[in-house]
């Protein structure tokens, strides 16, 4: 089953076929810039790793809803631990 429609261009790819090599050098500074936006962009990448994260947390937590609950309170745990520590090493 072969689709004849177009597969869709990453932004940071060059399209094949460019002859003039003026537009050309465009096609290829604008992926340039593209790929350096994508790259550069601290924050967004962030943001989707977190959103990916949460998803991830999520699908665990409706696989095993008690070992999720154990894991909250692990976390919590060890937080508080740290906190402690960091707070008595601090006071002497």
């Amino acid at each position: 089953m072969s689709s004849d429609a177009p597969v869709p261009l990453p932004r940071t790819a060059v399209p094949l076929g460019i002859t003039d090599p003026v537009e050309r050098a465009r096609a290829e500074l604008k992926a340039t810039l593209a790929a350096i936006e994508v790259k550069a962009n601290v924050p967004r990448r962030l943001a989707v790793t977190i959103d990916e994260s949460i998803d991830k947390a999520r699908a665990f937590q409706r696989r095993n809803p008690a070992l999720a609950v154990a894991a909250v309170i692990a976390a919590a745990a060890a937080v508080g631990a740290a906190v402690w520590a960091f707070a008595r090493s601090y006071s002497r």
